[in-house]
């Protein structure tokens, strides 16, 4: 499954997409000691800038040409509208590269599970882009739990609610068919970060219920995203709430919004164990902006017959773990580390993501398949 080590020659990665989180995967797979040796996007000039900008040498319209014309790439890294994702990684595994694809995995399960036939078929690593894993206060936490500190989790609620953050109007990410859907696969982070924490337990049931309320209603258009194209598709929810069961009698809260009637932007997991509970939160001073972010980790618990609640420090980390997740794809392909989250992870995942959708249709309970 690995490449030869940094003590060989650096191992080389091609990136695919020059957009916003280009400069993330970038970092972090130079600081673990690769090279980025190519970069590829539908719009060259796009991609040239970002060589200029990055000491990359060379630069291709497309991942076909760049795996010519670059060969000796051991990796590629995928940052693409999420329709995209499933045939680039094929294509990617399919000429014996191990991939880095940004999240969502794929519009849904059925391309999740070609993916991981295909990551296996060519006895390549397939990671995503689940950063917040990787942030020190989900590192922090998951340390207590694999301690037994926390116990079993018996229930746990996961949130990414915002209230005006609609990534503008009618572009790839309010069209369904190049999306896959809104803020329920656009910010599954929590959801994913809820499961990890539980051990990713086989899940059973869902009920869910989604809103489309403010679409296109500017004073919820978020300060990020792309620019709104006249005309263009707007068929995704800007809300949804869910509950999750799992075979094991666990239970998953989830809120994902969009555009909601909220306070503030927030990003968390609070859980519930037989020993003590947990939250990692991210609060924005200035909804969506890191910079202003203020993270915490607690422990809540009992100790001597008195409640208490727990403070965990860690180092403040603005990236929300972006850098450290493109890192530690590096390492896992060097042999070095464990990868932080698996294709096997990234198919439960989207198997409850289409259950969700399903049950919103429906307006019952489906069972997780």
């Amino acid at each position: 499954m690995t490449q030869q080590s940094s003590s060989d020659r650096p191992i080389q990665v091609g990136i695919v997409g020059a957009g916003g989180m280009a400069g993330y995967h970038f970092e972090g797979f130079t600081q673990a000691g690769a090279q980025v040796a190519a970069i590829c996007d539908t719009n060259i000039e796009h991609a040239k800038q970002f060589a200029r900008e990055h000491g990359i040498e060379r630069t291709f319209s497309s991942l076909t040409d760049m795996l010519d014309g670059t060969p000796q790439i051991d990796a590629v890294s995928i940052i693409t509208p999420n329709r995209f994702h499933c045939p680039l990684v094929l294509e990617a595994l399919g000429r014996g590269k191990h991939v880095y694809c940004e999240k969502p995995p794929a519009l849904n399960a059925e391309e999740v599970g070609r993916m991981l036939d295909a990551s296996r078929q060519a006895g390549r690593i397939l990671m995503f882009d689940f950063n917040n894993r990787a942030r020190p206060e989900s590192q922090a936490m998951k340390r207590y739990i694999a301690e037994g500190d926390v116990g079993r989790i018996n229930s746990a609620q996961a949130t990414w609610i915002r209230r005006n953050g609609i990534p503008g109007f009618g572009g790839w990410f309010t069209n369904k068919a190049l999306a896959g859907g809104g803020p329920v696969i656009d910010l599954l982070h929590m959801i994913d970060l809820a499961l990890y924490f539980m051990d990713y337990p086989e899940p059973a049931y869902v009920l869910a219920r989604t809103f489309d309320t403010f679409m296109g209603n500017p004073a919820f258009k978020g300060p990020w995203g792309i620019p709104d194209t006249k005309g263009g598709v707007m068929d995704v929810e800007s809300a949804c709430h869910a509950m999750l069961t799992f075979k094991s009698g666990q239970c998953l809260m989830i809120r994902n919004s969009w555009a909601e009637m909220n306070e503030r932007e927030v990003v968390s997991v609070v859980f519930q164990g037989t020993k003590a509970g947990g939250k990692v939160e991210r609060l924005f001073a200035r909804d969506g902006l890191d910079e202003t972010s203020v993270d915490t980790c607690r422990l809540f618990t009992e100790e001597y017959g008195r409640q208490v609640n727990r403070d965990i420090i860690v180092p403040q980390d603005e990236a929300m773990g972006r850098i450290a997740n493109a890192s530690n794809f590096v390492q896992s392909v060097a042999g070095e580390q464990q990868p932080l989250n698996t294709p096997q992870e990234a198919l439960i995942l989207m198997r409850i993501t289409d259950a969700i959708y399903e049950s919103a249709r429906t307006g019952g309970p489906v069972e997780v398949r």
